[in-house]
């Protein structure tokens, strides 16, 4: 079948990622993908851009969009979807497709209008939506909102990273399209432990004969890493055999470092910063387990896939779209959200259950390996497509 993947967005870091995750399994399902991306984005190259330092700007124009101030801005998302129009009727001159699949954006109804003009199915991935909390403050969120409503009832069928974002939308636009719920996944070709060796990684990186607690993602606030840092920072000295290995970048990270190192802590916390998603697996394959301190009411993270894919269980809290992931003290533990010194407690514990570690962290990997690949996720996306529309 010819498959056309639209998406709004730049395509970079985890987004980048979940694009990849989900044209690759397509393909290797047997269908021709072709992805439409924001001009000047390419995810599907944009690993290989991230590991050059002299690697150019994918381009000027999401620079400037996404700089614009408050209403301007969502003046021209929704202007956008003038520019869409001229760009999917090419594109379908082009590669008459069978099938759309779009990453939804706000305001962008052009899409779903084109695909019920020409009778092609359409099926709509909600990341993002007017009805959740976003970083950015939404000024047009009636507009927005009256949008999202027509698009989801409108689609040939939707796929939610979470039965949270499903239930919200449900109760604010009434009947929607068929729908599934369809969480993170990995990669297990990237992520396998026994492509590593593990002994020489943990000797290089000063981390020999210590018991490793890692995180892997964003230093934002909402991630409450901060906190977790500062909480467990005057309790190490309960687990003097204790090391913690932070990956990632963000606002919070220089805060982070200065907190460690005014602690005397830079020996025992690591702070590698970003790196390249190819590296990802050798940091999480020194690790004996994992913790992720916070995230919210909808969101599906996507290293928490990554580290179970690796065999690293994760200390998480209870929000609903971890609790579909994790069975507590089956493929990770999880501790009430919100509640900071309960997280530090389970980490500080289970410097003395290392085999528990091992076992939960094998069940883990057994669990993303039975239905967590990005190939499940293609799967469950095509149950969507109306009888007698898809041809393999």
């Amino acid at each position: 079948m010819r498959i056309l993947y639209h998406h709004r967005t730049r395509g970079r870091h985890v987004e980048g990622v979940h694009i990849r995750g989900i044209v690759h399994a397509l393909r290797s399902l047997g269908h021709e993908v072709s992805v439409l991306s924001f001009p000047g984005a390419d995810p599907e190259h944009e690993h290989e851009a991230s590991t050059s330092a002299s690697a150019p700007s994918r381009g000027w124009l999401p620079h400037l969009v996404t700089r614009m101030p408050g209403v301007l801005f969502e003046c021209l998302e929704l202007g956008y979807n003038l520019v869409t129009l001229v760009r999917l009727h090419r594109a379908f001159r082009r590669m008459r497709p069978e099938l759309i699949y779009e990453r939804y954006s706000l305001f962008l109804f052009a899409t779903v209008w084109m695909a019920r003009q020409r009778g092609i199915p359409l099926v709509l991935e909600i990341n993002d939506s007017a009805l959740v909390q976003r970083v950015r403050p939404l000024y047009l969120k009636a507009l927005a909102r009256r949008i999202e409503g027509w698009c989801m009832r409108n689609c040939s069928g939707l796929v939610f990273i979470s039965n949270f974002f499903r239930e919200q939308a449900q109760q604010a636009y009434g009947e929607l399209a068929p729908s599934v719920v369809s969480p993170n996944a990995a990669d297990l070709a990237r992520f396998d432990p026994s492509r590593f060796d593990r002994i020489r990684l943990r000797a290089d990186r000063g981390l020999r004969d210590r018991i490793v607690c890692g995180h892997v993602g964003a230093f934002a606030q909402w991630h409450g890493v901060e906190r977790f840092v500062e909480n467990i920072a005057e309790r190490l000295n309960e687990a003097p055999e204790l090391a913690l290995v932070l990956v990632g970048d963000g606002l919070m990270l220089p805060t982070i470092r200065d907190m460690i190192a005014a602690r005397g802590l830079s020996d025992r916390v690591l702070t590698p910063g970003r790196v390249p998603h190819e590296d990802i697996a050798s940091w999480i394959a020194c690790m004996d387990y994992a913790v992720l301190p916070d995230s919210n009411h909808y969101g599906s993270p996507m290293k928490l896939f990554e580290l179970m894919a690796m065999g690293v269980a994760v200390v998480a809290p209870d929000y609903e779209p971890v609790a579909e992931v994790i069975r507590d003290g089956h493929t990770g533990w999880l501790f009430p959200r919100g509640e900071t010194e309960r997280c530090v407690q389970r980490v500080l514990d289970l410097t003395a259950r290392s085999d528990e570690c091992h076992q939960v962290g094998a069940a883990a990997r057994d669990y993303i390996v039975r239905e967590r690949q990005w190939r499940n996720n293609a799967e469950q996306l095509l149950t969507l497509i109306p009888t007698g529309s898809a041809r393999a």
